[in-house]
């Protein structure tokens, strides 16, 4: 036998103050009496008659150091090496993904896999330790090694529903890295309690190397599938335990759905949608899609297409649909199976502004037409400069050019003379676009190459650093050009649209779009639908109006706010593990869950779309359950739990106790 705190030994020095005050006798006070008569007759009666009389103070003595030893010896907590040996240190891995919502097994696989873990729990022995990792997209460690088992069951109980995939294979890696760090001869082990729908089971169920192959059976689930010992042959083993919970039923899910707003067309936009039929028969549903519009809260029904799929197949598709307004999409599919998570998901459109425009020319049909024809122009055509222009307002001259060009965003087209920020030279012989920026935003799917650019003059740039050639003549001289002024943006186009051919092109219209799009700030067409558990990065760009200087906050699809880091000029958002629209909102803004109408909540900065989009997580089919009932019940058996020595030393104290209290209820006078 050995101790666990063998300095608490020293608290049998209590056992010198019990023997002097039993040995110690007390002088008896002095008192006068009238006559001893009648105390010489008690005295009498009182002499002892027994050995037991006798003796009766010696075993009280007796009784109150076992009592003591007893004591001390539960302080110091004492153990026997088989108890070392038996130990355990297990590490609880539960599976939280969104595949653990299914509801094949009631109420859902996931409190399934809670109930099993509380059993493990429960049977927690005397110097047992157990830690808890929730398997999500980043995995975590919920409570650390402990023999609490309160703690232990309360946070398993407390471990929320997650809708993003699962990291089986890092929890795990972790856990072995928590029982790694302590080496004192315990039984270590890994017990998993997951679905199985994850990448990567097959190397905890197959015979490979990692793993060993288990027996055939038709146990429960939530039952062991697998055990395996991983680590050094030099140290203790550790051993791996895969608990599978869940069933063959199939689903049915969205796993992809994207919203872009047309490269071309101003008001257009595609959808992207993909259904799987993650299932062993065919499957027939309805895929509808809504819109929700940012201005309103009713939604109208953008299309509905009847679906029939086959085992495992998959279905995608292209819309092409038209809207000025932005607002949110939302997909269905109206089909009843065991994972509702991935029946719905949704996406962001981006809104269309209404650009105004200013026109300065002294009259050309082409270049009034190609604005006029842009449903997103507000356009103004004057012949005169105007002598105040409009905050946001992109001003476009045609030939007659200021000397000096005013704040903000300008677009001048075939200019006749020189400005403060570029100057014009003689006549190119040959214009002809020899070179063009593929990559520039500004000439995306424009082509200009071998187009005969008429009168085309020689244009320079006074700040050479702060200009970009999109397009170059034979000569290299600039026939297209941006210029990036602290005052706004300066687009310079050297060109007489009246002799050439450019205005009956499709790259004129295409380019005219571009660029008001360049001045508007290139916003995003594409505010993408992320897969739940992603991290992303956010930029000025992104928002339609950041406010400097004020603290910004995430608000989850249920209403929960957390503060987001800002690092200079990006905000990295998430992990994102919920399906629904996230918002990033000032810190400042009242609560979602105090305002009670949309229209009442303050317009968000960002919204952010949040889908399943996991093909492996909608595929809820579990593997099949290799486990037998042998292994089954040890799992149960072996976590019967034996009281330690203090518990037993502590028992006997408190018998000694009552026939302590009862020998002193002995001591009458009779």
């Amino acid at each position: 036998m050995n101790f666990d705190s063998p300095s608490s030994l020293w608290w049998f020095a209590l056992a010198i103050p019990i023997v002097v005050f039993y040995i110690l006798k007390i002088r008896l006070r002095r008192q006068p009496v009238s006559t001893v008569m009648f105390w010489k007759q008690v005295l009498d009666e009182q002499n002892p008659r027994s050995i037991w009389q006798r003796l009766r103070h010696f075993v009280s003595l007796l009784l109150q150091l076992a009592l003591l030893s007893l004591l001390v010896l539960s302080v110091a907590d004492p153990y026997f090496f088989w108890e070392i040996r038996s130990a355990r240190r297990i590490v609880i891995v539960i599976d939280h993904s969104a595949s653990m919502n299914a509801t094949d097994v009631s109420p859902t696989r996931l409190a399934a896999a809670k109930q099993a873990a509380d059993l493990l729990i429960s049977g927690m022995r005397h110097r047992d330790e157990f830690a808890l990792i929730a398997a999500g997209h980043q995995p975590q460690v919920v409570i650390g090694f402990t023999g609490r088992q309160r703690a232990l069951s309360d946070a398993v109980q407390t471990l929320p529903p997650s809708d993003g995939p699962s990291n089986i294979g890092d929890a795990i890696a972790l856990g072995q890295r928590l029982l790694g760090e302590r080496q004192d001869g315990k039984q270590q082990e890994v017990v998993v309690y997951s679905d199985g729908c994850f990448a990567g089971v097959e190397q905890y169920q197959s015979g490979t190397p990692a793993a060993t192959k288990a027996e055939p059976s038709n146990a429960d689930p939530a039952v062991p599938v697998a055990s395996q010992s991983v680590g050094d042959s030099e140290q203790p083993q550790t051993k791996l335990t895969l608990n599978v919970i869940g069933t063959q039923a199939g689903n049915v899910g969205i796993t992809q759905f994207q919203v872009r707003r047309s490269l071309i067309d101003p008001l257009g936009y595609q959808i992207l949608a993909e259904v799987t039929n993650a299932s062993g028969q065919p499957m027939e549903c309805r895929f509808e899609v809504d819109f929700t519009s940012f201005q309103s809260e009713s939604s109208e029904p953008i299309d509905v297409v009847p679906l029939k799929l086959e085992p495992g197949a998959k279905w995608s598709q292209i819309f092409e649909k038209t809207s000025a307004a932005g607002g949110h999409l939302i997909a269905r599919i109206k089909i009843d199976d065991i994972l509702t998570v991935d029946n719905e998901a949704r996406a962001v459109l981006p809104r269309r502004e209404i650009q105004p425009v200013i026109l300065v020319t002294a009259g050309n049909l082409f270049l009034q037409k190609v604005f006029e024809a842009n449903p997103l122009v507000n356009l103004t055509v004057v012949s005169e400069p105007p002598e105040a222009i409009p905050a946001g307002t992109v001003v476009v001259y045609h030939r007659v050019t200021p000397t000096k060009l005013p704040a903000g965003n300008v677009f001048v087209i075939d200019p006749a003379n020189s400005s403060d920020v570029f100057t014009i030279g003689e006549q190119l012989e040959n214009a002809i676009v020899a070179k063009q920026d593929k990559d520039s935003p500004l000439m995306a799917h424009v082509r200009l190459d071998n187009v005969l650019m008429p009168e085309a003059r020689k244009l320079t740039a006074l700040q050479p650093d702060q200009a970009q050639v999109l397009a170059a003549a034979v000569s290299t001289d600039p026939l297209y050009m941006t210029i990036n002024r602290p005052e706004g943006k300066v687009l310079v186009l050297t060109v007489d649209l009246d002799k050439g051919n450019l205005p009956l092109l499709t790259a004129f219209p295409i380019s005219v779009g571009n660029a008001l799009h360049w001045f508007a700030g290139n916003k995003s067409d594409l505010r993408e639908s992320l897969a739940t558990g992603s991290l992303t990065t956010v930029t000025q760009n992104d928002f339609t109006a950041l406010p400097h200087g004020k603290e910004l906050v995430l608000v989850s699809p249920a209403g929960q706010r957390s503060p987001l880091p800002i690092s200079g000029d990006k905000i990295n958002v998430g992990p994102l593990n919920h399906c629904g629209i996230w918002r990033i909102e000032e810190a400042s803004s009242a609560s979602a869950s105090t305002q009670k109408a949309t229209t009442d909540r303050p317009a968000p900065l960002l919204e952010i779309a949040c889908n399943l989009a996991n093909a492996t997580e909608s595929d809820s089919r579990a593997p099949v359950s290799t486990a037998t009932d042998k292994q089954s019940s040890e799992l149960v058996f072996r976590s019967f739990a034996v009281p330690p020595v203090w518990f037993w030393l502590i028992l006997f104290a408190l018998a000694l106790t009552s026939m302590e209290w009862a020998l002193y209820q002995r001591r009458t006078i009779s």
